[in-house]
């Protein structure tokens, strides 16, 4: 579960390049999105970057 104690630690970002691709990044929206104090796991993480690019890509 992502909490309120949530740290983008080595093996975070690790397992989210793994599920997303090598250019999986963090920036500013979707920590601010990871971080806004709904109750989420690292699946919608992944599910919420790849919605993100892919939109991007569009």
């Amino acid at each position: 579960m992502v909490d309120s104690a949530y740290k983008n630690t080595q093996t975070v970002r690790c397992f989210l390049s793994h599920q997303c691709g090598p250019e999986f990044k963090f920036d500013r929206d979707l920590m601010a999105w990871i971080r806004n104090g709904v109750e989420k796991n690292m699946g919608d993480v992944v599910d919420e970057w790849t919605r993100r690019h892919t939109l991007a890509q569009d």
